[in-house]
């Protein structure tokens, strides 16, 4: 039996083996999470700067330039319309105004006569201008035990309830992290300002390697 054997030409190539990509598919995901986090990243902190814009200027501006309250709840008497935790808004609103039904918010006219948000149940008017009101809490059963003289010209209505905000603005009361806030909150706008002005601009025609 005759064996032919393949002979190579003087000179040629030797063939080399197929290329086989033996990199781990976890580095490509790990890459393609960084690419996505980096791309997320930017808007989650514009997202965050945005609603703490929008919470300081709902809380700490509005009052003085449209006139309004915000109070946060600490009872659940109110319950379920406002809940313990629950930011209030409230407007002014002229005392000859007030009917039955109307949630306001005024000084309790016993005890440390503290402020009580709660719905009027009756309204008295006397001759000389003055009135009286009784309240109750939507989750009492029986009327506060006090009658309240509305004292000056307005009392304040509860237009608006914005729910668990109270809690995250006794949150940001703690002395720990008021004081972060106070001191880390500029250092990172100012970062984050920083690497918006200066971060390179990616050619788009730039050839990436593989």
């Amino acid at each position: 039996m005759t064996t032919v054997l393949p002979v190579r030409r003087p000179g040629a190539a030797t063939a080399l083996p197929l290329d086989t990509d033996e990199r781990s598919t976890a580095g490509g995901n790990a890459g393609r999470a960084r690419q996505i986090w980096g791309r997320l990243a930017p808007w989650l902190a514009r997202g965050a700067l945005g609603i703490a814009v929008l919470a300081f200027a709902v809380l700490a501006v509005g009052p003085h330039v449209f006139g309004y309250r915000t109070m946060t709840m600490l009872t659940g008497s109110m319950a379920p319309e406002i809940e313990p935790g629950d930011v209030t808004v409230a407007t002014p609103v002229p005392v000859s105004e007030v009917t039955e039904g109307m949630v306001i918010s005024y000084h309790m006219p016993v005890g440390d006569q503290r402020l009580v948000t709660h719905r009027v149940v009756s309204v008295d008017r006397a001759a000389d201008g003055s009135v009286t009101v009784q309240t109750k809490g939507d989750a009492n059963t029986a009327n506060d035990p006090w009658t309240a003289s509305l004292e000056g010209d307005t009392v304040y209505q509860v237009q608006a309830v914005i729910p668990e905000v109270g809690e995250l603005i006794r949150l940001f009361r703690t002395p720990g992290l008021s004081q972060a806030l106070l001191y880390g909150a500029p250092v990172l706008l100012a970062g984050w300002l920083l690497m918006t002005i200066w971060r390179p601009e990616r050619n788009e025609n730039e050839e990436v390697p593989a």
